[in-house]
């Protein structure tokens, strides 16, 4: 499968059109379903103040984004790009995130991501469980995913428990440990089939004398001469 990164932002309110700007971004790495390890994580200066509704959710305020840099700041847009770059990317009501992402690469005069790369969990969720609520905590809720570390809203917390989510979405981990088709995160195979010899030391029996010679009877007695059993030769 192809490698995946799923991402979150948290905002200074609802709409870029408005003004409002990213104040953290993350994302996490994915090949074959599963974490990598890799993440990308930043907190963002957003030149302007945040409403009053939105610190509520994610209690990030102002005064804590002092001295952080900005998107357009090379450690923050041309990493990002270059964490992304390959990868389709995988969100949570995806155009929200999408439009952040975009007003933000816009103004610091750098290409967009394609439109085919976004893949919005929101919207598999919708097709799984229609009629049904389907935000982040509701799904995390259906398939047991831990919330223990989700205080408030966070872009780094939502982002693993968004890839577990995808991961269940997707077929769960089941279809992420199929081995026919795996490979590590440096894209080496490892869906090989190995071959088993017989082991150069058989384990010794925890079966007592009594009990084999108890079954041995029951065989005899009780399935006759063409039982299983004996033609195994147990």
């Amino acid at each position: 499968m192809a490698r995946e990164i799923v991402l979150d932002t948290e905002t200074t309110g609802l709409d870029p059109a408005s003004g409002h700007r990213i104040i953290e971004i993350a994302c996490v790495e994915l090949q074959n379903l599963l974490p990598t390890g890799r993440t990308f994580h930043r907190y963002i200066d957003p030149e302007r103040e945040i409403d009053a509704d939105a610190q509520r959710v994610h209690g990030i305020s102002n005064a804590f984004l002092t001295g952080k840099p900005r998107f357009t700041d090379p450690a923050v847009a041309d990493e990002f790009l270059a964490f992304i770059e390959g990868a389709d990317l995988v969100a949570h009501n995806a155009a929200f995130d999408r439009g952040f992402i975009e007003n933000e690469l816009i103004l610091a005069g750098l290409p967009c991501p394609a439109a085919d790369r976004w893949i919005d969990t929101l919207a598999l969720a919708q097709k799984r469980f229609p009629g049904m609520y389907n935000s982040l905590d509701a799904l995390c809720k259906r398939y047991k995913i831990s919330l223990a570390e989700r205080d408030k809203h966070g872009a780094l917390v939502d982002a693993h428990l968004l890839s577990g989510v995808y991961l269940e979405l997707c077929g769960g981990r089941e279809c992420a440990l199929d081995l026919d088709r795996a490979s590590d995160a440096t894209g080496a195979d490892i869906g090989a089939r190995v071959a088993y010899g017989p082991r150069p030391r058989p384990l010794a029996s925890r079966i007592s004398a009594a009990e084999q010679a108890a079954h041995a009877a029951f065989v005899a007695n009780e399935l006759g001469e063409k039982a299983v059993w004996n033609t195994l030769g147990a």
